[in-house]
């Protein structure tokens, strides 16, 4: 009994480490959506930078086009012959000049706004560069606490199958049944006076006495678990076999 208590505890602890291994990645779930968001942060500011870039260039194009429009209408005054026409096309050239001044307007404007938005986002490469750089290490932390948490599981499975051997083969079989059909929970519990240190069950008072002898192995009808007596085997053996850990009762 006090070898199987042992793999008992033995798979305890390794089940506490693959619980470990199942939470620690998840952690790294919160540091993935600031690194998202941060992301968007700076996606935003160099897309304003190029919108207003576009923008400037937009405006420099339509100059141009208008400039050369009121080339072409300069041109022709040379062959107008009609007042009206001439003065139809001065008014055709004001308007252009007007418009030419709106644009020429709005590009101090845009290069007023696009200094200062690439001054933004000089600060702001510098401010999510640093939280990018102490994420990363957060992250690398984790992923420093799962290797460890790996390597204690396998250190430990590695002294699994010594200690199955010791106990008889199909006792072990037995045993693994009946930690599977309880999740991965205790399989030998402690018999707490008259009842299962598993379901709590009353048992009956032969199987009591046959626990208490500790002549022969008896499974609490109930659910199934095996039972002892703490005293058969000694208190440090019981509490350390039991498994006295909720997460896995």
């Amino acid at each position: 009994m006090r070898d199987l208590l042992e793999l008992q505890s033995l798979d305890m602890k390794i089940e506490r480490c693959r619980a470990q291994e199942r939470e620690i990645p998840k952690q790294k779930g919160k540091f993935d959506l600031q690194k998202k968001r941060l992301d968007e942060e700076l996606a935003a500011c160099e897309q304003r930078a190029k919108t207003l870039q576009l923008e400037q260039r937009g405006c420099e194009t339509e100059i141009q086009q208008k400039q050369e429009q009121i080339k072409k209408y300069e041109t022709q005054l040379n062959n107008v012959r009609k007042n009206e026409e001439y003065t139809a096309l001065l008014h055709e050239i004001d308007i252009l000049k007007k418009q030419i001044a709106v644009k020429e307007e709005r590009i101090i404007g845009i290069l007023v706004e696009l200094d200062e938005a690439k001054q933004k986002l000089d600060e702001d490469k510098k401010r999510i560069g640093a939280e990018v750089s102490r994420i990363a290490a957060e992250c690398a932390k984790i992923d420093g606490e799962l290797a460890e948490a790996v390597k204690e599981r396998q250190a430990l499975e590695g002294r699994r199958a010594p200690l199955s051997e010791r106990v008889d083969s199909a006792t072990v079989r037995k045993y693994e049944r009946i930690r599977a059909a309880h999740s991965g929970g205790r399989a030998v519990v402690p018999m707490e006076g008259e009842s299962c240190g598993g379901c709590h069950v009353t048992l009956r008072p032969q199987i009591v006495n046959e626990v208490l002898a500790g002549d022969k192995m008896h499974s609490c009808s109930q659910c199934g678990r095996l039972l002892y007596f703490p005293g058969n085997v000694g208190m440090a053996e019981a509490l350390e076999g039991s498994g006295q850990d909720a997460a896995f009762s």
